[in-house]
């Protein structure tokens, strides 16, 4: 195989390529020997006809296209090789000619991984707030933990706000039941403000085993259009009702909900962890806006090739978390009243931001000599084998080397830009 031309431009490279009939012969017998079983040629038996035999009567070219598909992957691996050029996408053979000594000249489109020019990236000012805890947040998460710790018990009386009725229920629009208002031993928390506007209020006063009709409107913004604004009934039957039982918030409670002895104790502890928390959000905040900051002083042409694989990764996250919740990217695509097509519209300015950072980040790791060595990467393998306990071997397995260098160095890049940017008090703004 030989390279006969390239030409750069845009951020696509265009090859041309000459194959002999040397370099495709292997993969042609290969396709005859699969061919030829589904092959019948007068005077064979059936997948008993010489290539020879086949060659002469469909055209001695018969073979080519599919050995060059056989072939395709190898040559498109040394023609980016041999012509040391870093190739992203998917690439697309545009033309194909057959030349007088049977070789066979191909016309290779791909793109190419972006040219940077970077702009600053130390030194940056960025706005960064000051972090302080209110003793609000302390007590509401203290009561957080004492509703947590709370005790639910089955009571015979009639059902009263903060309760949670266990009910049947039936909807009903101009006396025909709607799709999805329908559910058997429902736990509903009265007063949560979960159902329409009006249904847990008509609840409240009910006892275990009444039957009820409740007359409710749905609201004008609902996401049914046939039920927007709708008046409908819902049948009811009420099976159990449940008191919640919250713990008095004293120095018995502190024993029972963490390692302290006192209420004192556990205020101080929570405004600590509210405060760790709060820092390390700022933090993050603080580097993902050093890092916009570089990215927008960046010049690079970003091929849509990349922007639609993180597209397609993205998409593979959200359908995998939507499926460990029970749901599907499918569903939730006809939730939201579209398609697929939607939702990854919807995610493609994230998708093409994703990648002006990694291009970035990968441009900063070349200039400033980056480099992560192998105690470094034995170290993460053995952190990563701890939080997914399993072991390293394993790890290794579903990781390599490699490719945890290459992303530790993008930390390491991001992180040289946080570290180096400079805090500054966020603008004030007029009331």
């Amino acid at each position: 195989m030989q390279v006969k031309n390239l030409e750069k431009a845009a951020a696509r490279a265009t090859i041309t390529a000459e194959i002999t009939k040397d370099d495709l012969e292997p993969s042609i017998q290969k396709v005859y020997l699969k061919a030829r079983k589904s092959i019948s040629i007068p005077g064979f038996r059936k997948g008993k006809a010489t290539r020879a035999m086949i060659e002469t009567v469909y055209g001695k070219h018969v073979f080519f296209e599919d050995a060059l598909d056989e072939l395709f992957p190898e040559i498109y691996k040394e023609c980016v090789l041999s012509q040391d050029i870093k190739a992203v996408g998917r690439p697309m053979v545009t033309n194909m000619e057959m030349a007088e000594n049977d070789s066979v000249i191909l016309t290779i489109v791909t793109d190419l991984y972006p040219e940077v020019t970077l702009g600053e990236y130390k030194g940056l000012e960025v706005e960064k707030t000051e972090v302080s805890v209110d003793a609000s947040e302390v007590e509401t998460e203290i009561q957080r933990m004492a509703n947590n710790a709370a005790s639910i018990s089955t009571v015979d009386r009639p059902a009263e706000l903060g309760d949670t009725a266990v009910i049947d229920y039936e909807g009903f629009k101009d006396g025909v039941p709607f799709e999805g208002g329908k559910a058997e031993k429902y736990e509903l928390k009265l007063g949560s403000g979960s159902f329409i506007p009006g249904f847990e209020e008509q609840v409240v006063g009910m006892t275990a085993g009444e039957e009820k009709d409740i007359d409710v409107t749905f609201p004008e913004e609902y996401h049914a259009a046939d039920l927007a604004g709708a008046p409908v009934v819902f049948k009811i039957k009420l099976h159990e009702v449940k008191e919640t039982k919250i713990p008095e918030i004293d120095d018995e409670f502190v024993k029972d909900v963490s390692e302290f002895d006192t209420l004192e104790e556990l205020r101080a502890d929570v405004e600590k962890t509210i405060l760790t928390n709060k820092q390390e959000g700022v933090n993050r905040a603080f580097e993902n806006a050093a890092i916009e900051k570089a990215v927008a002083n960046m010049t690079a042409e970003i091929p849509d090739s990349m922007v639609e694989e993180e597209l397609e990764r993205e998409m593979e996250r959200m359908d995998y978390e939507l499926r460990a919740q029970g749901a599907s990217l499918e569903a939730y695509a006809q939730m939201l009243g579209g398609d697929m097509n939607a939702i990854k519209n919807s995610l493609r300015p994230g998708a093409l931001n994703a990648v002006k950072i990694n291009v970035m980040l990968d441009a900063i790791a070349s200039a400033e000599n980056i480099e992560v060595s192998e105690e470094e990467c034995e170290e993460e393998f053995a952190k990563m084998a701890e939080r997914y306990n399993m072991g390293v071997d394993k790890v290794k397995e579903i990781m390599k080397v490699d490719e945890l260098k290459g992303d530790m160095q993008l930390r390491k890049a991001a992180r040289l830009i946080a570290d180096t940017a400079v805090a500054v008090a966020p603008a004030k703004t007029e009331e």
